[in-house]
């Protein structure tokens, strides 16, 4: 077991993990981390948005509505709903295929097999002789022994549960609060340094750790950069929708969430 330092490695852990993995841990570290910035009620975590009726509160405290079971089930929630919208994507409007699909046209047209429309820049890269003079084959490598999934590309999956995950992260917790301690992996991955380097906040690092888990679908040879930006799009989306109804909903008194989007622009919910 190493630490994650390489695009292998991001593809190695998107192989193993469960759906939302990374965001319900992400979850549970921002709940544990020791700063606050709520100098009225200091508690142990990332303080919460800033529209969050409970924070500041000397009385009470969020648990099922904006606390820590709400948050939770939220990143499980959002994660489930984008994955539906993902699947209806994929299978009834683009039905794309995969890269390594693509690949068999592209070997059977440069070995002479079959001919398919394949761009000349393509066809030319010379990619595909380092890739020949690896495997006597131009077939694209694949990070995983089964190769890719059997479903459509577009857009990903990993990456539309990314998208919602970050966003509900973003929305529940303030996305300008700084990281504390930050580490990172040495260079073989055995071990953890201190980070030296600017001041990272919950908002960008949750950003990172989403676009990490879609692109390392991509390291695997099983996706185009194009399903990992549109996956973490549909993702960001659906839970912008499921919280905006979910707002409505409560007893609480509640501004609204505010999310910094992908695309940086600042939404209230």
């Amino acid at each position: 077991y190493r630490y994650i330092r390489t695009p292998r490695d991001l593809a190695a852990y998107v192989y193993l993990d469960f759906t939302f993995q990374a965001f319900q841990t992400a979850c549970l570290i921002l709940f544990g981390m020791q700063g606050t910035t709520d100098i009225q009620r200091p508690y142990r975590g990332a303080p919460y948005d800033r529209n969050n009726p409970y924070r500041g509160n000397t009385s009470q405290s969020g648990f099922i509505t904006h606390g820590g079971a709400h948050a939770l089930d939220l990143v499980a929630r959002a994660s489930a709903a984008a994955l539906r919208a993902c699947w209806y994507e994929k299978w009834l409007v683009h039905r794309r295929m995969r890269p390594e699909e693509y690949g068999g046209r592209v070997h059977q047209t440069k070995s002479g097999a079959a001919k398919y429309p394949v761009h000349d820049a393509l066809l030319s890269s010379p990619a595909l002789d380092h890739v020949f003079r690896l495997h006597q084959s131009f077939l694209l490598p694949q990070g995983y022994p089964e190769g890719c999934p059997l479903h459509p590309s577009y857009p990903a999956g990993h990456a539309a549960v990314a998208g919602a995950g970050a966003t509900v992260l973003k929305a529940f917790f303030d996305e300008s609060f700084p990281v504390d301690d930050p580490v990172v992996a040495s260079d073989d991955g055995l071990t953890l340094a201190p980070y030296n380097g600017p001041p990272l906040t919950i908002g960008d690092e949750l950003n990172k750790l989403a676009w990490n888990v879609a692109v390392g679908r991509n390291m695997a040879g099983i996706h185009w950069r194009s399903d990992a930006v549109a996956g973490l799009k549909l993702g960001e989306a659906v839970a912008l929708d499921l919280m905006r109804e979910m707002k409505d909903c409560f007893n609480e008194p509640c501004a609204g969430w505010t999310v910094t989007t992908f695309d940086g622009q600042l939404v209230t919910i």
